[in-house]
């Protein structure tokens, strides 16, 4: 009689992780949060064998997951739960192609999703009090008005221009590709005014490292002799979101802009600006990378003000002509 083994979450886990890290090379954060998301499995069901998640243990996993409070006390968003649950589905279709016995993954349905909405965006005058909070006694004055501008001219994700390099970028076509969510490579455009923050950020560095941004205060003398073999391309200096993060609040505060404002804020104050301006969701959708249209929608009621006042400007009423 022949006794199948028996393969426990624990035997698994690192295995399938690292299948997501080969699929998904350039997206780090993908294999780091698909651990996080099945170590909460394990937290929840213990590590017990493939063969014994069925589809009471997934309702009560899920149950489990919309109870889940981190330490802070928040609750996760629907959102996130389904991110957990697209994790499990992934791990059991990887068990399902090395032949191991286990729940169907196409049986998980996920969480209704909330509706998304977006309200923080600058308005063109906030933009440009932004820009002007860039002086020219900042440390780094050349490479923080080229953020600002390339941010606001592209509509990028901060994860997307942190990837870029020196040779990405064409300042005479002012076009350029990026790589954005699900490795897909698309087409942004900057203003002449970023391409110019851009020439000159360039024509004053005077290293030859790779990376587009980098961050100013790294100290390679006390890395080790690896990190000066990588620093020689520059990767160790490669401007990280979070440095982006504080550099566009910096100026912010400084600039008196009381909303909270993120490198996100920018990309939406670009679609907003597209809108507003007459772009069609289609083109604006495309210039975004969004994969669905409908994520692309929430930008539509952040112009209903001034669609109003457009109503008001121009709409003649026949009764009181």
């Amino acid at each position: 009689m022949v006794v199948s083994k028996k393969y426990f979450l624990s035997d698994l886990i690192m295995d399938f992780i690292e299948d997501v890290e080969l699929k998904h090379p350039h997206s780090p954060n993908t294999a780091r949060n698909y651990k996080l998301y099945m170590e909460r499995l394990v937290e929840f069901a213990g590590d017990i064998s493939v063969e014994e998640i069925d589809n009471e243990l997934i309702r009560k996993y899920r149950l489990w997951l919309n109870r889940f409070t981190d330490r802070r006390g928040r609750r996760l968003k629907p959102v996130t739960q389904n991110y957990h649950l697209i994790a499990l589905r992934g791990f059991l279709k990887h068990c399902s192609r090395r032949d191991i016995p286990t729940y169907d993954a196409n049986k998980i349905e996920l969480a209704t999703k909330e509706k998304r909405t977006t309200t923080s965006y600058l308005t063109l005058d906030e933009m440009s009090r932004l820009m002007s909070a860039v002086e020219t006694k900042e440390k780094s004055y050349l490479r923080d008005r080229a953020i600002l501008g390339l941010l606001f001219s592209s509509g990028m994700r901060v994860s997307e221009l942190c990837q870029l390099n020196r040779s990405d970028i064409n300042l005479k076509r002012r076009e350029f590709q990026v790589l954005g969510k699900g490795n897909k490579n698309r087409l942004v455009f900057i203003s002449q005014s970023a391409a110019d923050a851009l020439h000159d950020y360039l024509r004053s560095r005077t290293d030859t490292a790779i990376p587009l941004f980098l961050n100013e205060s790294h100290n390679m003398a006390n890395n080790s002799n690896g990190d000066k073999i990588r620093d020689q391309k520059g990767e160790n200096r490669r401007l990280a979101p979070r440095s982006i993060q504080r550099v566009v609040s910096y100026y912010a505060r400084k600039a008196g802009i009381i909303k909270h404002v993120s490198p996100h804020t920018l990309r939406h104050s670009f679609a907003t600006n597209l809108l507003e301006n007459g772009a069609d969701l289609r083109s604006i959708q495309v210039m975004l990378g969004h994969e669905d249209i409908s994520t692309t929608q929430i930008y539509t009621h952040m112009v209903n003000p001034h669609l109003r006042k457009v109503h008001e400007q121009f709409h003649r009423d026949p009764s009181n002509s």
